[in-house]
């Protein structure tokens, strides 16, 4: 199907024979031995800083380092501090607009939000000024604000329970709020207030602004570990099916779409050379939270609170580029196929690179 970019249709077309990615990770030894090696490989890694965006998040522990890898089949496997909470932050951005997306559409959040890269910065108040009708895409502060905007209910506690409820059906279980960060962003986030009224005096986000920027901020500081988002990444790479629970969260075209934004703007302005690199539709958080995603295979979660100076986390790049190619990750990486006399092509030859800062 083909859209204007506002989401109505100009194009349908009826396909008898569907055909997905497909595919299959090595098996949990050697699941555990790449995963175990890139932490090892990274973990002495000090570079960057963990981020002071909101006080709390000053106070995480700069030598934490986790892995985790959730497939399609249920298999969880991890190494590291892969147990050790942390907040979503922006890492809650995909997930939220995919329960969106499951109630309104993705043409809804389209006409709204947009969806195209802006290359800036994640809070730039530019992306929004910009832009005639104050369009971003979902993955940016004030795209996710407007996404927020969008949540059903007639009332917050009931638009913050739908929120809290969805995500934890990725995740598989119950989540909580990790009240002390929550009290040090509701108390410092006035940036995101003020970009939210931008939005509305541009008639860019739905309702009450202060109240889509309050449950914007709840959703932020809900508190999980690498594990739990492995599994939710999971969720989106099994077509919207938690691999755990075997619960339907969101409809397959919904996990299509969403792995399409993450895949633009997930990295904010490096989202260029995080898919060269890389590879895979990801989201990062600043709280050091790196989610990819592998369509038909799986997901890899990192958690290291140091991060660069785009607010993504340095060690979960560099164990993400690494294990992307090793494990078959990644999306866009190909091989000759088997040649006629029946001898395999011989395995690509890959080079680390290391982040880019923009």
């Amino acid at each position: 199907m083909v859209t204007d970019g506002c989401g109505s249709d100009i194009l349908a077309a009826v396909v008898d024979d569907w055909f997905v990615s497909s595919g299959r990770l090595p098996g949990k030894a050697a699941l555990r031995r790449a995963l175990g090696d890139a932490h090892e490989q990274f973990r002495h890694d000090g570079t960057g800083s963990v981020s002071n965006v909101y006080p709390a998040l000053a106070q995480a522990d700069p030598a934490a380092f986790g892995l985790c890898v959730a497939d399609v089949a249920g298999d969880v496997v991890e190494v590291g501090e892969s147990r050790v909470p942390f907040t979503l932050m922006s890492v809650a951005k995909p997930f939220v607009l995919a329960l969106v997306c499951r109630e309104v559409g993705m043409g809804a959040v389209r006409a709204l939000v947009g969806v195209n890269a802006t290359g800036l910065p994640f809070n730039a108040v530019e992306a929004v000024e910009r832009s005639p009708r104050g369009r971003t895409n979902p993955m940016v502060n004030p795209g996710a604000i407007a996404t927020t905007s969008l949540v059903p209910g007639a009332s917050s506690s009931q638009r913050w329970a739908f929120i809290l409820e969805g995500l934890g059906q990725f995740a598989g279980h119950a989540l909580g709020v990790d009240q002390i960060t929550l009290d040090s962003a509701l108390g410092s986030n006035h940036r995101n207030r003020a970009l939210a009224n931008l939005l509305k005096s541009l008639n860019a986000v739905a309702g009450d602004p202060a109240e889509a920027v309050d449950l914007y901020t709840h959703q932020s500081c809900v508190s999980i570990t690498a594990a739990d988002l492995a599994v939710m990444a999971a969720t989106l790479a099994d077509g919207g099916v938690n691999p755990v629970t075997g619960h339907r969260v969101v409809d397959a075209e919904t996990s299509h779409d969403v792995l399409g934004v993450m895949a633009i703007a997930g990295m904010y302005e490096t989202s260029g050379d995080w898919l060269l690199d890389v590879g895979m539709p990801a989201k990062s958080g600043i709280s050091g939270g790196i989610v990819s995603v592998s369509p038909g295979k799986g997901a890899l979660a990192t958690f290291s609170p140091l991060l660069d100076g785009t607010g993504n986390s340095v060690r979960g790049q560099l164990a993400t580029q690494v294990l992307a190619r090793r494990l078959g990750l990644d999306v866009l990486a190909s091989q000759p196929a088997q040649a006629a006399t029946g001898s395999p092509a011989a395995s690509p030859t890959v080079a680390v690179r290391a982040p880019h800062s923009g």
